[in-house]
């Protein structure tokens, strides 16, 4: 039986939507929020932070996740994707797909 799930809150301040994500985000885990993507960036421009504080695991199928949220927010809005409390596993899954230097200007230091 598979006990590990991905849990998500999302909070707003301004043009700013925080989304919490608890849990483990993996391929097993994150179906539900992969079909929700798209109502992160409806509306006005907006700046959507993911905090990742309280993530346990990450595996391929997470890392590409939230590639994509990153990614999304580029092409189709004038939305910023940043990523806070990021756990050593993005940053060796960065590494290891070649995604480190794209990724870096995502990554927000700090608690702003």
């Amino acid at each position: 039986m598979n006990t590990t799930s991905l849990n998500w809150e999302l909070t707003q301040d301004n043009d700013r939507i925080t989304l919490h994500l608890i849990g483990e985000l993996s391929r097993n885990t994150l179906l539900p929020l992969w079909e929700q993507r798209g109502s992160l960036f409806s509306g006005n421009s907006t700046n959507l932070v993911c905090d990742l504080s309280q993530i346990k695991r990450i595996d391929s199928a997470g890392f590409a996740l939230l590639c994509n949220l990153v990614n999304d927010a580029k092409v189709r809005s004038n939305s910023v994707v940043f990523l806070r409390s990021v756990p050593h596993q993005l940053i060796t899954l960065a590494d290891l797909f070649g995604l480190s230097d794209w990724l870096a200007p995502h990554i927000q230091h700090g608690n702003s």
